[in-house]
C-alpha cells in the first residue's frame, strides 16, 4: 500500500460520522456539495405541534432518500437524536405558521400524508418529483388548518387491526413510494 493510499485509509477508518463509506474522510462541505448534485426535487415538511420524537426519524429517512430540504412548521425545537446528525447534510427551513410555509413552497403542490376520511391510497396517485410531502405528529396527525391548505391528501393502505402506522414508519413508506421511479 502506498503512503497516500494509507493516509486515506487511516482517515476513513477514524471517521466515526454516520455517513456511507464513499463519504468517509471527506469534509462536511464536500459531502453536502455531492449530495446537492445528486439530490431529488421532492421536499418534505413536518408540522411540529408537539416536539414529536419521530421527527428525527423522518429527517433521517429524507436524507437517505436524497431529499435536500425539510420544512419544519410550528415549533422550532425538535428532538434531533433520531436524525443521527443527518440533518447537518440537508437544509432545514423553519416556518412559524402554515401561511408562511405555504408562501415559501409555492408553486409546489402540498401533499398531506394522513389517514383521514377522503385520503387516497398513495399507490394510486400521480407523484410529481417537485411536490412537498407533509407529515404530522404521532397521534393527532396533521392539523385541520394544514389539511385545508393541502392540494391532495394521501395515506398508506393498511390491512391489519391497528388504526394507524407510526408516523416515522409511514413517512419512510411514502417517501420510498413517491421516489420509486426517480432515476
Amino acid at each position: 500500500m502506498r503512503l497516500d493510499q494509507y493516509s486515506v485509509y487511516c482517515c476513513e477508518m477514524e471517521d466515526t460520522r454516520n455517513v456511507v463509506d464513499e463519504f468517509k474522510g471527506q469534509s462536511h462541505e464536500d459531502i453536502v456539495h455531492r449530495l446537492d448534485a445528486r439530490g431529488v426535487e421532492l421536499e418534505i415538511a413536518i408540522e411540529n405541534l408537539e416536539r414529536d420524537f419521530n421527527m428525527g426519524t423522518i429527517v433521517r429517512s429524507a436524507n437517505a432518500f436524497g431529499i435536500r430540504r425539510v420544512h419544519v412548521v410550528g415549533r422550532r425545537q425538535w428532538n434531533k437524536r433520531g436524525a443521527m446528525k443527518t440533518d447537518a447534510y440537508l437544509e432545514v427551513v423553519y416556518h412559524a405558521t402554515i401561511d408562511e410555509f405555504v408562501r415559501a413552497v409555492w408553486p409546489r403542490q402540498i401533499v398531506a400524508v394522513d389517514n383521514v376520511t377522503g385520503a387516497i391510497d398513495v399507490r394510486q396517485v400521480d407523484k410529481p418529483n417537485n411536490d412537498v410531502l407533509v407529515f404530522g405528529a404521532e397521534g393527532p396527525g396533521l392539523s385541520a388548518e394544514m389539511l385545508a391548505v393541502a392540494d391532495q391528501i394521501v395515506m398508506v393502505a393498511q390491512r391489519g387491526s391497528t388504526r394507524s402506522l407510526n408516523v416515522g414508519v409511514a413517512a419512510g413508506i411514502v417517501m420510498h413510494e413517491w421516489l420509486r421511479d426517480v432515476a
